[in-house]
This record gives C-alpha cells, sequence and structure tokens, in this order.
C-alpha cells in the first residue's frame, strides 16, 4: 500500500518565478525612469557647421536672449528685418530632418513642433517642416532666412 505523498506549497515561501517577474518590473521601472531624467538638452553639435549654427540660434531664440540670436543671423537678414511675431515660443521644439551643405551655402530643413494645451479636446501638437537659410561669409556660417516661428528681428526696420 502506498504512502500518499501530500504537494502543498510551504507557507511563508514565495514562489521563486513571482520574484523574478517583480524583479524585471522593478529592473524596467528603474531604466525608464533613468532615461526619463537623463534626456535633457540635446547634444550639442559643431559650431562651425551650418547644423550648429542652427542649433545654436534656436536655443537663442527659444531662451528668450535675441541679442545671442542675433550673432547668427547675416547682414542681409539684420538689414532687411520685420518683426513677426511668432506667439508664444515655450512649447515649441525642434528636431533636425536633413541637411545641404555646399560650399557658400547651406539649407538645414528642421520639423517644428508646438504644443497646445488649450485644444477643444485638451492637449494638441502642430508639426511643420521648414528650412533654414545659411550663407558662409568670412569662413562662418551665418542664417539669411528662418522659419517663420523662430524669426527674431533686434533691430526693426522703422515703419511710417
Amino acid at each position: 500500500m502506498g504512502h500518499a505523498v501530500e504537494m502543498s506549497a510551504t507557507p511563508g515561501k514565495p514562489d521563486r518565478s513571482l520574484i523574478v517577474i517583480l524583479g524585471v518590473i522593478a529592473a524596467l521601472v528603474i531604466v525608464a525612469l533613468a532615461v526619463v531624467f537623463t534626456r535633457g538638452e540635446p547634444a550639442p553639435l559643431d559650431a562651425d557647421t551650418p547644423e550648429g549654427v542652427v542649433q545654436l540660434y534656436a536655443q537663442a531664440v527659444l531662451a528668450g536672449d535675441e541679442q545671442t540670436a542675433a550673432d547668427y543671423l547675416s547682414k542681409g537678414r539684420l538689414d532687411n528685418c520685420d518683426r513677426v511675431d511668432p506667439g508664444p515660443l515655450d512649447n515649441v521644439r525642434l528636431t533636425l530632418v536633413s541637411s545641404t551643405v555646399r560650399e557658400k551655402s547651406a539649407d538645414v530643413r528642421v520639423s517644428i513642433v508646438t504644443a497646445t494645451d488649450n485644444g477643444p479636446f485638451g492637449a494638441s501638437e502642430y508639426e511643420s517642416e521648414d528650412n533654414f537659410d545659411l550663407i558662409k561669409t568670412n569662413g562662418r556660417w551665418l542664417i539669411d532666412r528662418t522659419p517663420w516661428q523662430l524669426t527674431i528681428c533686434p533691430n526693426p526696420k522703422a515703419t511710417s
């Protein structure tokens, strides 16, 4: 006659697979938090390239520092400046799409995302693409045309 074998989990000992699953979930949460908190500013591009000049200009404009931004504009752009009201810039993000660099000129295409939180259905975003046109003057890249959302005019022409 056989003995009956009782199969039951020992009370007080957690199941190993549950511990492994909880450990994996905790690791994923830690990695996700690390990614969120280390995103910060994008890596700076070389300031001697058209893309780097656009990045520095855009950072200055978005920070409200028109004088620094003006340092990246061509003389022609500054001399033919008409003030444009871009609206609030605190919810604008730029992403580099592409660039075409020639000997004396360059085009830097960017994606401009504007977020608003006052739409009829809550928060919304609007995305468009536009170009920065640059010219090389005395060995330095300067912006000759900007997307209207990022146009500054530190010395606007007098209008009568």
